[in-house]
């Protein structure tokens, strides 16, 4: 049985570009409902601690400081499917790759900057959403 739930970051990218509601409504339309939302900005204690899977790629130092340069949004999404889903929606982690019509594709610009993090198993969207949400801040 999947998850109805996933969890997904909006990047400091998509935030200073101003997209932050033409993506939530791009969720939204495809069947999402949002159970927890905030408006934050990572430490780079946070982003180091979220990312830790990747502390020993070459790419870290850059993820860390890329995460850290200004707000992102944190949300946690409902819907039948959640993970896949999403996923669907949000396209390929390169936005040149990404099918036409999803989040990376129209909102992302690069590989390093793309615009829209979500989780990619039922476990990890559990993992993800505490690292940004208590129990009590779901609905």
């Amino acid at each position: 049985m999947t998850n109805n739930r996933t969890f997904t970051m909006l990047k400091p990218d998509a935030v200073e570009k101003g997209n932050i509601g033409s993506i939530l409504e791009k969720i939204t339309a495809s069947g999402f409902r949002i159970v927890a939302m905030k408006l934050t900005q990572l430490t780079v204690a946070d982003a180091q601690s979220f990312y830790a899977i990747h502390k020993n790629r070459p790419f870290f130092p850059d993820l860390v400081t890329y995460m850290t340069r200004g707000p992102i949004v944190a949300a946690i999404l409902e819907k039948d499917n959640a993970v896949e889903d999403f996923r669907t929606l949000i396209g390929a982690t390169n936005p040149s790759e990404a099918a036409e019509g999803t989040i990376r594709n129209m909102f992302a610009d690069s590989i390093s900057e793309n615009a829209v993090h979500g989780s990619d198993s039922d476990e990890n969207a559990k993992i993800e959403g505490s690292f940004h949400f208590s129990e009590r801040e779901m609905f």
